[in-house]
């Protein structure tokens, strides 16, 4: 497959002057933009540096293939598309990355990403959202470039969807309307693709758009028959819409059956006082990789985007002997769209459930602390900011060293791990075990042979600090809860009187 027209030689020019695997390299300085520090002291009022920030390419972004040999072994790209985003606060590496995020959204959608620009606005238009003199401009570079499809980094209104379409003659979407196409590919159980289901109709109620017959109205009610016709009746849109909603109770109903299911097992393992470890991070970071290195789960590991959706929990255990279970939780991202967040929270109540969240932080990430501060956001949103958190910094084999120390330095509680390589991992279930919520009550009995069960019970539920076998039966010293505590009471020798 070859495409139908090619970038332009100063873009070439430009991509060629950045270091491969870079997606999206600053295009514009962060001076750019008109500052009191930088153009006080300038003449004039610099308005043409204004206007020459208004919209720039961004170089780097484009995912053809350079040989035609590679098509046997990449997926067929149905979409060609062009990004555009809107730079409101921060600097232009903020920017760059923003949308360098959103190419690797859009190539895990499946799409060809053919270019992208990035326009300098104090707010985004509430018409076109990059304005409509912008919006004529991107219109040439989707002829130029041959795209079918403009995607918007942020969430766009209908109306902004409609005026958008209507001067680029293309296809748009936004930035929530990919994450959820990326989401629908992915899911696998059944609840992942009803949880997808309704965060999809959530998003697409309000933007129904209907024209010709779908705004034609039907045959109005009353008694009599065939030739009552009074009163206006109801549109098909009308009908599409309520259709949805019945749809969107139905699917509620459904998933709130699901997780009743989940918080079956969930008191289960609560009651055998059973441990819990939650994955949490940012889309990429290496959690299904954390897991398969701590447990041998045999999750699914892609370098992709929202590659799993689905929560996996396995069983562990400590280099001590405590047992304790570990779920994967889907990953998170920048914007992460409210209809997700509503229809994955009892999803995400694994993570406000725990004990303990491993936090994982891509350490070769351009910017990690902007992937924490995300993750925090939504574990805010899902009430788990109680729950005690290790920062676990993956990819320590491919990061760069002073990025490591600068986040364990302002990461107290943090480790750096290589899943890939297993460098860390010892370090890392070491820290588990003594995290990890102790049982209240050390006692000492003599338990005997005929009561086997509360010894396995010692093992399972509690800390064993010795065992001995003795003639009378099993002489245990264990850190236990109080419950087994009560059940072991009978067997606490008496103390012996001097």
């Amino acid at each position: 497959m070859t495409s139908s027209s090619s970038p332009s030689q100063d873009t070439q020019r430009l991509a060629h002057t950045y270091a491969e695997g870079l997606r999206a390299d600053a295009l514009m300085e962060e001076d750019v933009a008109w500052s009191h520090e930088i153009d006080g002291e300038r003449d004039g009022e610099q308005f043409d540096r204004s206007e020459r920030a208004a919209l720039r390419r961004v170089a780097g972004l484009s995912t053809e293939l350079e040989d035609v040999t590679e098509v046997e072994y990449r997926q067929l790209r149905l979409e060609r598309v062009v990004l555009v985003g809107v730079w409101t606060t921060g600097t232009a590496q903020d920017a760059d990355n923003s949308l360098a995020e959103l190419a690797a959204l859009a190539e895990t959608a499946g799409a060809l990403v053919l270019d992208g620009v990035i326009q300098r606005r104090d707010k985004p238009d509430a018409a076109t959202y990059i304005g409509s003199g912008k919006a004529d401009e991107l219109r040439d570079i989707v002829l130029e470039t041959g795209a079918d499809t403009v995607i918007c980094d942020g969430e766009l209104s209908p109306g902004q969807l409609i005026h958008l379409e209507d001067v680029v003659k293309v296809k748009v979407i936004d930035r929530t309307a990919l994450i959820l196409d990326i989401f629908a590919q992915h899911a696998k159980s059944r609840e992942g693709k009803a949880q997808v289901a309704l965060a999809q109709m959530q998003y697409m109620l309000p933007r129904l758009r209907g024209w010709g017959q779908s705004l034609s109205r039907q045959m109005g009610g009353g008694k009599g028959g065939g030739l009552a016709t009074r009163g206006p009746g109801e549109t098909k849109i009308e009908t599409d819409r309520r259709r949805i909603r019945e749809k969107m109770a139905k699917m509620r109903r459904e998933i709130a059956d699901m997780k009743t299911g989940r918080e079956i097992k969930r008191q289960e393992r609560k009651r055998h006082k059973v441990p819990s470890v939650a994955i949490a991070g940012y889309t990429n970071a290496g959690k299904s990789s954390l897991l398969n290195r701590l447990t041998g789960a045999g999750v699914l590991v892609e370098n992709a985007l929202f590659a799993t959706l689905d929560p996996t929990v396995r069983r562990a255990e400590t280099p001590s002997g405590r047992l304790y279970t570990l779920a994967d939780t889907v990953g998170f991202v920048r914007h992460l769209p409210h209809h997700l967040v509503e229809a994955f929270r009892s999803t995400m109540e694994e993570v406000g459930e725990s004990d303990l969240i491993l936090h994982v932080v891509d350490g070769s990430h351009p910017n990690p602390e902007e992937q924490l501060a995300a993750v925090r956001e939504v574990i805010r949103d899902v009430g788990a900011t109680d729950v005690p958190e290790i920062v676990v910094i993956n990819k320590a084999d491919a990061a760069d060293p002073l990025t490591l120390q600068r986040l364990m330095r302002n990461e107290k509680r943090s480790l750096a791990v290589s899943a890939r390589t297993g460098r860390g991992i010892a370090e890392l279930l070491a820290l588990i075990d003594n995290e990890l919520p102790r049982p209240s009550v050390e006692i000492e009995a003599l338990v005997p042979y005929t009561h086997g069960k509360l010894v396995a019970r010692a093992h399972d539920e509690g800390e064993v600090i010795s065992e001995e076998h003795t003639a009378e039966g099993t002489l245990l010293k264990v850190r236990v809860h109080e419950e087994l505590a009560a059940d072991l009471a009978p067997y606490v020798p008496a103390p012996v009187v001097a």
